[in-house]
This record gives C-alpha cells, sequence and structure tokens, in this order.
C-alpha cells in the first residue's frame, strides 16, 4: 500500500509517521529509552493511517519504550476468506523504511508441530493490510540496521464458534494452532513481543446495518467497546470471546481472533488500555471503533 495508504518516499513517510505522535490526538513523540523491559505485548488498530494513525502510536511508543525484543510475532487481521484459521508466509516484509526478515527457525518450528498446512493460504498475504501497517511503525522507530525479525500470522474467522454457541478452544484447528506457537516460542529461548493487528466495531449503513449511527449512538458504541475491552485489559480470552458471541458479533469485531489467539498465547499479568478512537463518516452513518493496549 505504498504510495497509496502512506508515502511511497523515505524521508516523506517519516514526517507522516512523526506527525501521529506530535499531533494533540498523539501519545508524543518517543524518548530516550530509560527501561527497555517490561511490555510483552499490544494491540494496535489497522484503520487507515488517516483516521487511526496517532492511536497506533500509543502502542508503538509503548513498544519502543519498555520493550526489549526484536522478535516480534504479529498477529494479523485476514479481511478475505481463509481455507484454514491461521496462515504463516516466509516471504520478508519490504517497506520504504527498510526490511523486517522473517524469523524463518521459528516459523519453520511453528509448521512441524502443526497437523494443518499453515502455508495453504499463502497468497492471501498479498493484498492484506493489517501486518503490513505494524511492519512500518516497527521500522520507522527501528531503523535500519537495527535488525528485526518478525513472525506475520494471518488470523481467519471465529464465526462457527459464534454459530455453535461453542469457545473458539473448542475449535481443534484453534487449540491446535496456540499450543504449538506456546510450545515452539518456548523451546526457541526467543524473547518475543506479540502485536495484535486488530480494529473493534464495524457498525452503521456502510455495513448492512438498517440504521445509521448518529451522536448518541457512538456514545453508547463506546461503552460498549470499553466494557468489552476490560476483559482484554484482565487477560480474560473467554470473556472477551462471550461478550461478543452472547451479541452473536452484533459490532462486527473484526480484530476478534487476532486479539483472542494473542491472549492465549501471551504470558502476561495485565493489559492497559491505552487510548480508544473512532472513525466516524457521516456521509454513510458509519463509524469503525479501534483502540491501543499494552500488556505487562
Amino acid at each position: 500500500f505504498a504510495g497509496k495508504s502512506y508515502e511511497k518516499d523515505p524521508g516523506r513517510l517519516k514526517i507522516q509517521f512523526e506527525g501521529y505522535f506530535k499531533e494533540p490526538d498523539g501519545p508524543g513523540s518517543p524518548v530516550q529509552r530509560e527501561s527497555v523491559s517490561g511490555v510483552k505485548g499490544v494491540i494496535a488498530p489497522h484503520i487507515d493511517f488517516q483516521r487511526g494513525g496517532s492511536c497506533y502510536a500509543f502502542a508503538h511508543r509503548e513498544i519502543w519504550e519498555r520493550n526489549s525484543s526484536h522478535c516480534f510475532i504479529i498477529f494479523g487481521t485476514a479481511h478475505t476468506p481463509m481455507e484454514n484459521t491461521f496462515c504463516l508466509t516466509r516471504k520478508d516484509f519490504i517497506t520504504p523504511l527498510g526490511t523486517l526478515n522473517v524469523d524463518k527457525e521459528l516459523v519453520d518450528a511453528i509448521q512441524s508441530r502443526c497437523p494443518d498446512n499453515l502455508f495453504k493460504d499463502e497468497g492471501v498475504h498479498r493484498s492484506e493490510h493489517s501486518i503490513e501497517f505494524q511492519c512500518l511503525f516497527l521500522r520507522y522507530l527501528f531503523p535500519e540496521p537495527i535488525p528485526l525479525k518478525i513472525v506475520p500470522i494471518l488470523c481467519g474467522s471465529f464465526q462457527e464458534a459464534i454459530e455453535k454457541g461453542i469457545t473458539p478452544m473448542e475449535m481443534k484447528p484453534v487449540e491446535q494452532f496456540i499450543e504449538t506457537l506456546e510450545e515452539s516460542v518456548s523451546t526457541s529461548g526467543e524473547e518475543v513481543c506479540y502485536i495484535a493487528s486488530a480494529d473493534l466495531a464495524h457498525v452503521g449503513h456502510q455495513f448492512g446495518d438498517r440504521e445509521g449511527v448518529g451522536e448518541y449512538g457512538l456514545r453508547v458504541l463506546a461503552q460498549e467497546d470499553q466494557e468489552m475491552l476490560k476483559h482484554v485489559e484482565e487477560m480474560d480470552g473467554e470473556g472477551f470471546f462471550n461478550s461478543i458471541s452472547k451479541e452473536h458479533d452484533r459490532r462486527r469485531i473484526c480484530g476478534l481472533p487476532a486479539i483472542y489467539t494473542m491472549l492465549k498465547a501471551l504470558k502476561a499479568r495485565e493489559g492497559k488500555l491505552l487510548k480508544y478512537g473512532q472513525a466516524f463518516t457521516p456521509e454513510t452513518q458509519s463509524v469503525v471503533s479501534f483502540a491501543s493496549l499494552a500488556f505487562y
């Protein structure tokens, strides 16, 4: 999406990203790294930068200031159908600010333990932006020649669990993958930082709702989203899923699979909501919500 969703020229791209930290809704410019440990993972949006760039900046500033790992496991949201629930790739990610190499040893370790072919849907990675957008922020904060490694994981739909009234862990592919991921990371002995690239609600005419969203609806949505995120802050994956399932995913939480999977794989004590945001489109009376959270 270089030249479309973000500047293709490295100099202009740096200025673009610098603005997301400095603008009034941003967290402020990254400061000198005093402590480089503490953050185990983050949730960041994958909405287009023009509408949510400053929200990304909250999660990535926390990575810069309180994370010591240079290996990032990124759970992306697949916006097109996949045959399998999860998908890996060994292909490196090239950005205008430099390349992020895939940790091929860790990727191969995950695949070797998993009965599913995790490369079956690899072509979906080609047109997917949810991992790409996180890579840009990482390379902005950690410029070359700082070596960074990533494990890009696209997450498919959990709709089957919602329809059947079961938890995702009762779906064999989900249970197997999470166990495989945990074992592979543990065996590698490598320090990793997790990123869930995940937006929240999609509500209004643009997404098929009969009624549009007004000012009151935006306030109600913010309250519902933040009640849901309390489960995430408490590292309660099942509570998070159940809060969505009981409503039959009425708000269309597209980041559900990525967030749930990260909560199950992540070894952290607690999470903290850093920033909540809404991108409202008056013409269609529609809104997309998103948030940044960090886990310690």
